[in-house]
């Protein structure tokens, strides 16, 4: 008998890790450690390095200097971590077949997928627009068909980068919920914003980056209440850093 523990890719952590293109640094020794728990939501002004940090947490570039881990080790396999970004592209299909689409390349059995895409379906609320091209769906369905399609994956950890950024306040409601079902499942949700109210709404743990550096990281609640630093004081005050 096999007893050897599920692999993991918690905790993410990344040590004096810098991130340049043609000379300009976007990541500037950021070290942080990502564990299991509440949603991690990074929040700083534009161009501050928040999806580079994801891109880089999930594997998808690699640092110019430092050195990343995930579960204690530089090559594992990113089939337990998946992103979703500000705008996600469908593919040229409907939403169930985009959805059979991300189980097949997970490896699901095709045996499996027609419950599963059932049940996907209706976590997100779009069993009845399932023959709907994915393309003609209105923003907020596409992010949540986006989200769906990304837990196809199983996934331990979930990368959000500005999931509601261009969304009206009805469909970020309902964006905002399933963020919050996710979570309740146990799957580790990192996520860029800039809206200081989903952070306050979504937040177990915040970070604000400046100028590609982590100026402060704590609990949600002392972030808000009680920062630590100027430049938090300042971003929570609704103060521009520039």
């Amino acid at each position: 008998m096999n007893m050897r523990p599920p692999v993991t890719n918690l905790p993410i952590e990344l040590n004096e890790v810098s991130f340049a293109v043609r000379n300009v640094t976007i990541l500037d020794r950021v070290t942080l450690s990502l564990g299991a728990g509440t949603p991690t939501v990074i929040v700083g002004p534009n161009g501050s390095g928040k999806t580079t940090l994801l891109r880089l947490a999930m594997g998808l570039v690699r640092s110019t200097s430092g050195r990343v881990t995930w579960g204690n080790r530089a090559d594992a396999s990113s089939e337990r971590r998946a992103i979703v970004f500000q705008r996600p592209v469908m593919l040229r299909r409907t939403a169930e077949a985009n959805l059979r689409y991300a189980l097949a390349a997970a490896n699901v059995p095709a045996s499996e997928r027609d419950a599963r895409v059932r049940e996907l379906l209706a976590l997100v609320g779009l069993t009845s627009v399932a023959d709907r091209p994915a393309r003609k769906l209105s923003g907020g369905e596409q992010q949540r068909l986006a989200l769906v399609r990304a837990l196809a994956k199983d996934p331990q950890i979930l990368f959000l980068d500005e999931p509601t950024a261009s969304l009206d306040p009805a469909a970020t409601k309902s964006v905002e919920e399933l963020i919050g079902g996710i979570a309740a499942r146990g799957i580790k949700v990192v996520m860029s914003t800039h809206d200081l109210g989903q952070a306050r709404r979504l937040a177990g743990e915040v970070m604000l980056m400046h100028r590609g550096r982590i100026v402060e990281a704590n609990d949600a609640a002392s972030f808000f209440n009680h920062p630590k630093t100027l430049d938090a004081a300042r971003f929570v005050a609704g103060e521009l850093l520039v």
